[in-house]
């Protein structure tokens, strides 16, 4: 399913965007060496359930993972990657901590991931897959405006992966949002400029380039969710949830404050 927006839920999506968008920011100020996933989890929960929004991942159930997600937020570390399932552990200096969280509020829904590394250590290697990862993003945004393909969107963003020397992985990517978290058009993290699904005023999309240091191979965690890079090599990722206007593209999960 495709959905467009007509201007009212455009402005309900607005708000949920911001919501997710402060939401991370407030999460990621939190973080600290000594900090439990578990503790991020239920912070998650309390500022969600405050806001009067819904979480998109408690009862979030699809093929490929086992039962419902059962958590708020997703937290992955290090050579996780993506659908990390928070657990206990506390975060160590130089930890790089991938937060995903996706909420429903007014019947519209947001998504947005942040990569950021925890406490002082700044390992040069990972500071460049952050980095990139921000850059490929910013990359997509640009290239996602009416009358674009998808394929344009996917080219921008594969092109600056590429160009950093980092093996990409199609099988996970971006996707449409709307009343739902996941919609089509799925949005690949590269692709052939000038195909796929035409972009419209009133669409929304999750944009996520992801990337592993030296490999595009997947594997599933023994809790059945978190996804990592099949050597232990580190990872990041970073999205926004973003909306096609007339003349151009808004991100909708920008923050509101610092």
């Amino acid at each position: 399913m495709i959905e467009i927006l007509n201007p009212a839920r455009l402005e309900r999506a607005r708000s949920t965007g911001a919501l997710v968008g402060d939401i991370l920011q407030a999460l990621r100020r939190r973080s600290a060496v000594g900090t439990n996933l578990l503790d991020i989890d239920r912070w998650a929960k309390e500022m969600i359930t405050e806001a009067g929004a819904q979480s998109c991942y408690v009862d979030y159930a699809p093929s490929f993972g086992r039962g419902p997600f059962g958590h708020y937020i997703c937290t992955a570390v290090n050579d996780g990657v993506l659908h990390g399932r928070p657990h206990d552990y506390r975060l160590a200096d130089g930890d790089l901590l991938t937060l995903d969280l996706a909420v429903i509020r007014g019947g519209v829904a947001a998504d947005a991931a942040i990569s950021f590394l925890v406490g002082k250590a700044r390992p040069a290697e990972s500071v460049a897959l952050i980095e990139t990862t921000e850059r490929a993003l910013a990359a997509g945004i640009a290239a996602a405006r009416p009358g674009a393909r998808v394929g344009d969107v996917s080219h921008a963003i594969g092109a600056v992966l590429g160009e950093a020397g980092y093996p990409i992985n199609t099988e996970f990517g971006g996707h449409g949002i709307g009343s739902t978290m996941h919609q089509d058009p799925h949005v690949a993290n590269t692709g052939r400029p000038g195909r796929g699904f035409k972009l419209r005023p009133g669409l929304l999309l999750a944009l996520e380039p992801w990337v592993m240091a030296d490999t595009a191979a997947l594997v599933i965690d023994a809790d059945g969710w978190t996804l990592r890079s099949a050597t232990g090599c580190r990872t990041a990722h970073s999205e926004h949830t973003v909306a096609i206007t007339d003349t151009g593209c808004e991100i909708l999960t920008l923050p509101t404050r610092a």
